[in-house]
């Protein structure tokens, strides 16, 4: 709307048509009033008005009101004069109009220019017809309806320049509210990341670098005949070698593609038993899960079973692990002390340690539960998951 090219057009083009009009209809004095009013018209815009036309839209914009006042004041003593001599004139206020309100800095400014400018083009207008009465009300009824017209365009165009700029801003807002996320859902995924990638230590290496330790210090011990201990040194120190290997191609899975998850804990349980002296039973019943799912029970059962190591004064534990047709379940107990008063707390996040807050979020990303409470049958503690399946995998 505000490009000077397009005024250009405009204003050449009805200079063009008035002055062909005023030729034909007028004579004498009045149309050389008339052309010397075009040639003003032509002179004011292409000499003054086409810059303040583009200078509207330039950021920041003009503050100053009086290049504007300047222009509009000027456009309307001219047409208002030429058609003073030649009524035929009026036809300018077609690209007048609509100039004024262009080259204006607020709606209010537009306004009270439009209505002095029809003021002195209706009086000249008045001045040019000169037929009393009847030239009154032609005038006021020529002038009302170019101001009323100009008012409702200008109004109409502006209410549309106004939403098209709220929606623009809403847009610029709308995007960088979108790049704000995409900023936060990357920092988040990082979190999420580090997170994972915490608990899977905590889960393997950690657990199987305590059980080094452990041994190392039995082996100490039971100088000089320590070889059944060093070979569950060496034992330990391998799976955790392929653990650290697991997590460093970004697939911390069971420590064996080929293996399955009844495997997995039999040796689990088996290892633990020579390592610490309890009996550990392993049963499962399962229908084939999905890899993940049987990641979270394997390192759930790991944390169990540390847990029974450091904290339960145990002779005997169990694992078991059970699929129905809508869940699979994990449950490690032993006869251990107990817990002894402590009351997990899955909400506060105030659990002791890494191992049950680690072990909790795990279980929540798969949808399941982690409840931890004294054993109902045994003096020990047992510990539960409860993870519901998919469809996929009931089906």
């Amino acid at each position: 709307m505000n490009n000077p090219r397009w005024w250009d057009v405009a204003v050449a083009a009805t200079v063009i048509v008035v002055g062909v009009t005023v030729t034909v209809a007028a004579d004498g004095l009045d149309r050389w009033a008339a052309w010397i009013a075009l040639g003003l018209l032509s002179a004011v815009y292409y000499g003054f008005g086409r810059r303040i036309v583009g200078a509207v839209d330039r950021i920041p914009a003009p503050t100053s009101l009086a290049p504007s006042i300047t222009l509009q004041a000027l456009l309307g003593l001219i047409v208002g004069t030429g058609a003073a001599f030649e009524p035929n004139i009026l036809t300018a206020q077609f690209v007048v109009y609509p100039l004024i309100w262009v080259v204006s800095l607020s709606t209010r400014q537009a306004v009270l220019a439009n209505c002095a400018t029809a003021l002195i083009i209706t009086i000249g207008f008045f001045i040019g017809l000169g037929e009393g009465i009847g030239g009154t009300v032609q005038a006021l009824l020529v002038g009302g309806l170019s101001l009323g017209f100009s008012l409702a365009l200008g109004l109409w165009i502006t209410r549309i320049a106004e939403y098209g700029d709220e929606r623009q801003r809403l847009l610029d807002d709308l995007r960088s509210a979108q790049g704000e996320l995409e900023l936060l859902s990357r920092d988040a995924g990082a979190t999420a990341e580090r997170e994972r990638i915490a608990r899977e230590i905590h889960d393997t290496i950690a657990q199987s670098l305590t059980s080094v330790v452990m041994l190392a210090q039995r082996a100490r011990l039971e100088q000089p005949t320590a070889d059944s201990t060093l070979e569950l040194i060496e034992s330990t120190a391998r799976d955790a070698l392929s653990e650290a290997r697991a997590l460093v191609t970004a697939n911390a899975g069971l420590p064996s593609s080929d293996a399955s998850l009844t495997d997995t804990l039999a040796r689990l349980g088996e290892r633990f038993s020579r390592e610490t002296g309890v009996t550990v039973t392993t049963h499962t019943d399962l229908a084939g899960l999905p890899r993940d799912i049987e990641v979270v029970l394997l390192r759930c059962a790991q944390e169990g079973l540390a847990n029974v190591r450091k904290h339960a004064d145990a002779r005997a534990a169990s694992v078991l692990v059970i699929q129905t047709a809508f869940t699979v379940s994990l449950r490690v107990t032993d006869d251990g002390r107990g817990l002894r008063g402590y009351q997990p707390n899955d909400e506060s996040g105030s659990e002791r340690g890494f191992g049950l807050s680690g072990m909790r979020d795990r279980v929540g990303l798969v949808g399941g539960a982690l409840t931890v409470a004294d054993a109902a049958t045994t003096s020990g503690t047992e510990l539960t998951v409860e993870i519901p399946l998919t469809r996929e995998v009931q089906a």
